[in-house]
């Protein structure tokens, strides 16, 4: 009888080493693959807001005893995000907006439309929860087009870089569809020309950009 509980014993442990390693594995694969179990078409997180882009301009004018002024506005703004893992991703932003300027002693720099296409990269915190905080750091490339001259000869604005600072949430509604609220603060100078070059200013625009919409994961 010893002998028989032994022998089932040990044949019990030798089952028991054989399976254990199979399904600590499986274990393992399936704590792997939550971190990353975006599949092919649930990388990507397209968003539409309502964007305010608020300047917070500082100027060096030469042969001008004032400095430049930039109007705020609301305007529509895409946004694509691809998540490379549940936490890391990026992000591209589409938008562009018809600001009027001026200097503060009363000159009318007419408008200017401005398309700030912008990179972030991003980390999301919670990405499985409902609410989901994310930050993000890029850089971008401004450009100015169709200027009007306002109540002088001519103005230019000189295309150029950007860097931004990023920070919002997502709060999910379901598998798919999030509201989200989004704040970037953008860095970027432009040289401006007034009257073929008679008046140049050195204008930081650095302006703020605040968010609110919807997002779609797919």
């Amino acid at each position: 009888m010893k002998k028989l509980l032994l022998g089932t014993l040990c044949l019990l442990c030798t089952t028991t080493m054989m399976h254990n390693p199979a399904k600590a594995d499986q274990h393992e694969l399936t704590q792997t693959e939550s971190l990353f179990d975006f599949t092919d078409t649930k990388r990507w997180l397209i968003r539409a807001r309502a964007i305010s882009i608020d300047p917070d301009e500082q100027s060096t004018v030469n042969n001008l005893n004032a400095d430049v002024t930039a109007e705020d506005k609301i305007t529509p703004e895409l946004d694509f995000t691809y998540f490379f893992t549940d936490h890391v991703a990026a992000e591209l932003i589409l938008a562009t907006a018809k600001h009027s300027m001026g200097a503060n002693n009363g000159t009318d720099l007419g408008n200017v439309w401005i398309l700030p296409p912008t990179l972030t990269a991003q980390y999301h915190f919670n990405p499985k929860g409902t609410f989901r905080p994310y930050v993000g750091a890029g850089m971008g490339y401004i450009f100015y087009y169709n200027e009007d001259n306002g109540s002088v000869n001519n103005v230019d604005y000189e295309d150029g870089e950007s860097y931004a600072l990023q920070a919002g949430m997502d709060y999910g509604i379901d598998k798919h569809w999030a509201v989200n609220f989004d704040v970037k603060k953008l860095y970027h100078s432009t040289n401006v020309s007034v009257n073929n070059g008679a008046i140049t200013a050195d204008v930081d625009l650095d302006p703020w950009v605040f968010g609110a919409g919807i997002a779609y994961k797919f």
